[in-house]
Parts: C-alpha cells; structure tokens; sequence
C-alpha cells in the first residue's frame, strides 16, 4: 500500500540547521522514495512496509544523536498507484 508522509524535525537547540539536513539527507539515501522537500517539512511517498521501518530507524537515530528534538508527522493513505 503506497502512503504520504509529511514530516517536520524541530531540533530543540539553537544550532537546528545541520540535524534537519542530516535527516533529510539520510531519507534521500534509502532511494526508491518521493521526497519532496519545502521550508516547513518534508514530504515523502512510498510503501508503507518500506516506509515505516525506515522512518522508526532515522527518527530514533536522530532522538539519539540530539540532546531534545520533536517530529510532527502526518500520514496519508493509502494513496492511488498512479500520479
């Protein structure tokens, strides 16, 4: 089943930039995904199998590598094959 996610990472320290680009970053090296990316969240499209593993794995890398961060998710599905 093909969902949308719509995800937002508000690091809780004044230096915020760099771990909202490495999660970006790290999403866009899975491959096989729709990211699309503005200057409020980040969009990501694929299976839903696939997706919620991969994001389980990047959001508790990123709990881990910052002393205090918090996601907003949305999730849409199941979304039409084609586009």
């Amino acid at each position: 089943m093909e969902i949308g996610v719509e995800i937002s990472l508000y690091p809780l320290n004044p230096d915020y930039i760099p771990p909202i680009q490495s999660f970006i970053d790290r999403i866009n090296a899975h491959g096989g995904l729709r990211v699309v990316t503005n200057s409020m969240s980040t969009q990501i499209f694929g299976e839903f199998d696939r997706l919620m593993p991969l994001l389980n794995a990047e959001m508790r890398r990123s709990f881990a590598d910052n002393d205090k961060a918090v996601f907003v998710m949305k999730v849409l599905g199941p979304l039409a094959a084609a586009r």
